[in-house]
């Protein structure tokens, strides 16, 4: 049993491939949505703390973790989504907590916009919900989803060992032993162009579902909304946690100073305790 990821390998066929997802625990369940480079190997602490009282279910993203990369997937937000709901609709689940990080907002969060949905709850760690193209950060992405990053993506794994790094607000926090997990998903060099190059271009690409999203986001004040927030995050910095306040002005917001990108990965049990206490 892998002591820092010890839980049962499962697989659902979907129309565009195979998806791996952890599911454990039972009773109210959690629907976790990791995001880029990573896959649901992020949240395993979030997981086997909360599993004692709740069902947490977390997929891998087709094309990321131990899901399938299947050639003819487009690895767009809209395709990601699309995947997302039929993974959802396949499992049967009814009425869910939903989790997101990173790219994992855009791609979950039309979940909860949707009549009828099923999501009662919803956290936010470190995400966004608008086009990146209206926001500060769009030069650097622009240069990521282009033919330099595309170079830097396939030759120097530049989102795993470049950018993953330097959006941790201690460096030290992501060991060489944690990094060498997400690192070993991604070997092949075609492979990061194909999911993760791809995605990055999508990114910038996606204003319709940007926008659809926006249009529908005040859907999220009838449900109780907790965000999450590390403030040392190179790349999601202070407005965007601010936008996020004017857009969900009745959320619960937890800042933790010394957290970057990933608070789950770095200061763990604080992101656990304010899970812990939005749930009771």
């Amino acid at each position: 049993m892998d002591p820092e990821y010890p839980f049962q390998t499962r697989t659902m066929s979907l129309s565009a491939g195979d998806m791996h997802y952890v599911d454990e625990g039972h009773g109210e369940v959690l629907l976790f949505v990791h995001g880029t480079p990573t896959w649901s190997f992020e949240y395993r602490h979030l997981i086997k703390a909360l599993s004692g009282g709740y069902r947490c279910v977390a997929p891998d993203q087709l094309g990321f973790g131990r899901s399938s990369r299947p050639a003819g997937f487009p690895y767009t937000l809209e395709a990601h989504a699309a995947a997302l709901e039929e993974f959802v609709t396949k499992l049967g689940l009814d009425r869910f907590t939903l989790v997101v990080h990173d790219f994992g907002g855009p791609i979950g969060l039309p979940l909860a916009l949707t009549s009828g949905s099923r999501v009662t709850r919803v956290v936010i760690l470190n995400s966004w919900a608008w086009p990146m193209n209206d926001d500060p950060m769009a030069s650097g992405a622009k240069f990521i989803g282009g033919p330099a990053g595309r170079l830097l993506y396939k030759y120097a794994n530049a989102s795993l060992r470049l950018i993953m790094p330097s959006a941790y607000g201690d460096r030290k926090k992501l060991t060489p032993a944690i990094h060498a997990r997400y690192l070993e998903v991604f070997t092949d060099r075609n492979a990061r162009v194909l999911v993760l190059h791809a995605l990055a271009r999508a990114l910038l690409q996606s204003r319709a579902h940007y926008q659809s999203l926006l249009d529908r986001l005040s859907t999220l004040h009838a449900l109780p909304v907790l965000i999450v927030w590390g403030l040392k995050d190179s790349a999601f910095k202070p407005h965007q946690l601010a936008r996020w306040r004017t857009l969900l002005p009745k959320a619960q917001v937890v800042t933790i100073d010394d957290a970057g990108h990933w608070p789950h990965e770095e200061a763990p049990s604080r992101v656990i305790d304010a899970i812990r206490r939005f749930l009771q």
